[in-house]
């Protein structure tokens, strides 16, 4: 028995597009044979990013979003269904951090936090859902697929990250809640939480001493790669993952089964 992965057809929006694993997400929908929507508030990187993937032969669109302004998210929601068509397939990823002892936290660090990583992601999906809800009303058959991306900080704490180890386990019971809404009308919100995977973004603190120490308390000494997401990514945004709805699903190496 083989399974064969086919999103052609298919409409996948993914949040901050711009770089680190919402590029990644992006590449790989893309070359399942999705058409990919970008949207993140760097619009001139995700014209390099649809560039890429248009030369290995995907299809992508670029959407302005800013998840913490609302009337952004409705407006760069409606444009990408204009552009694109129906969606799908949502990958809510756009997050942001900081890191201090929760003492020094600053009202404006903890909006910073809370704004994009639970109130974007919450106004995100639920625009994206108000659309597939009112579909699935003409057509009961109709699937789609909503998968937020928490964090394995959202399921422990780690030490000078606690806003955001908040705000991500606020993303984990979000999923529940949806997941049990919205589920009659064919929607699957399931969470991915990644563990600590090397990016862009971070791979010179992975190279530092500091890094080095962190990574010698993982598990397998290791941190992750981007790729090591693909497979999950393309079970939860699939047909076959029907009966998958409100799955917390860690992927961290066994981190937080230590």
């Amino acid at each position: 028995m083989g399974y064969e992965v086919n999103f052609e057809g298919k409409i996948a929006l993914v949040t901050g597009a711009s770089s680190g694993l919402g590029a990644r997400f992006a590449k790989v929908l893309a070359a399942a044979g999705a058409q990919v929507v970008l949207a993140s508030r760097r619009v001139e990187r995700l014209k390099e990013l649809r560039a890429e993937i248009e030369a290995d032969g995907g299809a992508a669109h670029v959407v302005a979003l800013d998840v913490t302004d609302y009337a952004s998210i409705k407006s760069a929601i409606a444009h990408a269904e204009t552009e694109a068509g129906p969606i799908d397939i949502l990958v809510n990823n756009s997050g942001v951090s900081t890191t201090q002892r929760l003492i020094d936290v600053t009202p404006e660090d903890y909006s910073f936090i809370m704004d994009t990583n639970l109130r974007g992601a919450f106004f995100v999906a639920q625009e994206a859902a108000k659309r597939m809800i009112a579909r699935a009303k003409g057509d009961p058959k109709k699937q789609h697929r909503i998968i937020n991306i928490a964090s394995v900080a959202g399921m422990r704490v780690l030490p000078q990250i606690g806003v955001y180890c908040m705000s991500k386990a606020g993303v984990i019971q979000m999923t529940k809640a949806m997941a049990v809404e919205w589920g009659k009308y064919g929607i699957n919100t399931n969470a991915i939480c990644p563990g600590y995977i090397s990016t862009e973004i971070n791979e010179d603190y992975f190279a530092s001493e500091q890094g080095q120490r962190l990574i010698e308390m993982l598990p397998r000494k290791r941190p992750g790669k981007p790729e090591d997401l693909d497979g999950l990514l393309l079970l939860l945004a699939g047909e076959d993952a029907h009966f998958i709805n409100g799955a917390v699903i860690a992927a961290d190496d066994g981190m937080t089964a230590q």
